[in-house]
């Protein structure tokens, strides 16, 4: 459970509402242009997802692997991290100056921001 908690703190950035600034991705095509070849970072996250529809990385010192796909205009996954089901989300996803914010519950939960590099 501590795990868990740990990476909620390290994925929560922003409140939904404060999306000024962000561009919405509406399509799996689109998405896929903005993270071929990229890593998603942000502090103690570091998080690859693959145009097939896989998610690998780590989480402060866990491995994280999951699915993804596109649904609705939604980026829709299930994680594993250090061996807990974090559960199946999909996502409102949004671009700014080589980040992305993704929003839990289609854009209506909390936020994450991921650097691109």
């Amino acid at each position: 459970m501590w795990k868990t908690c740990a990476f909620i703190f390290a994925l929560i950035a922003v409140p939904a509402f404060a999306s000024a600034g962000y561009t919405k991705i509406d399509n799996k095509s689109e998405f896929l242009k903005v993270i071929q070849g990229k890593t998603l970072t942000r502090p103690l996250v570091k998080l690859n997802v693959s145009s097939a529809g896989s998610i690998t990385g780590r989480g402060a010192t866990w491995d994280i692997e999951g699915k993804w796909k596109w649904e609705n205009g939604y980026f829709c996954r299930n994680l594993v991290w250090g061996g807990e089901e974090l559960g199946y989300n999909c996502q409102e996803v949004g671009r700014s100056d080589g980040k992305l914010r993704f929003t839990s519950d289609q854009g209506k939960g909390d936020s994450a921001e991921f650097g691109l590099r």
